[in-house]
């Protein structure tokens, strides 16, 4: 029983991108290979994170489960990191001839494998094996589809940022205002269980319908940027 939540808990947190992978055209132009070398920046990019927290951040055991503001706001500061990494993911890696519709998906996709690799492969399996049943890593595996949606449209939101050069002016305060909320999400759903005691099933779906609401703007930015300009 332990082994079979296992594997349905993995499957729940890992499987959606290998479908994602295989249903879309990225398995047709073979962009496997960039999805990896942005899942290496992702892993180099967290490293970096995670020596800054260690480095400036100062949290005792008692303050673990309230929120502070500062602390917070530097988590967020720090989490530009990612976006940095990102921007070299994009723009600095050498990709095969695939269109950029296909480089962000891409890029996405590996970033946010690699995420869900770092921060979720070894709970789930010390945890989902555990002897009793907990819904702990079902919502786990839920918040790591909700964390590829983010990444995906994340990437596409830096891609219209970062190489898409013809974009409507009136649409650039968007792009950046939805790229700075994915940015931030973190410290949001932070507050949310810290500050306002939100219990993780009301946080998850939080995080599921923002995910989804963020990457309907993001898609309707990505089609009006490439509509001809009059």
């Amino acid at each position: 029983m332990t082994v079979f939540h296992f594997f349905n808990c993995a499957i729940l947190t890992f499987g959606p991108h290998a479908v994602y992978y295989s249903a879309t055209p990225l398995s047709e132009y073979d962009t496997l290979w960039t999805s990896i070398k942005a899942a290496v920046v992702y892993l180099f990019t967290a490293l970096v994170k995670l020596v800054c927290l260690a480095t400036f951040l100062n949290v005792s055991e008692s303050e673990s489960d309230n929120f502070d503001p500062y602390q917070e706001l530097l988590k967020a500061l720090f989490g530009f990191i990612e976006v940095a990494g990102l921007y070299f993911a994009l723009t600095q890696l050498t990709h095969r001839n695939i269109s950029q519709n296909h480089k962000f998906q891409a890029v996405g996709l590996g970033w946010a494998f690699a995420d869900s690799v770092l921060h979720r492969l070894v709970p789930l399996w010390f945890g989902a094996r555990g002897l009793e049943f907990t819904w702990d890593y079902i919502m786990q595996g839920l918040e790591a589809n909700a964390n590829l949606v983010f990444s995906i449209s994340l990437a596409a939101l830096g891609s219209l940022m970062w190489l898409r050069k013809n974009k409507p002016k009136t649409l650039i305060p968007i792009i950046y205002a939805c790229a700075g909320i994915v940015a931030t999400m973190p410290t949001i759903t932070s507050y949310l269980r810290r500050g306002l005691g939100w219990h993780l099933p009301k946080v998850v779906g939080f995080e599921l319908f923002s995910s989804l609401l963020i990457a309907f703007i993001s898609w309707q930015l990505f089609v009006a940027c490439q509509r001809p300009s009059n």
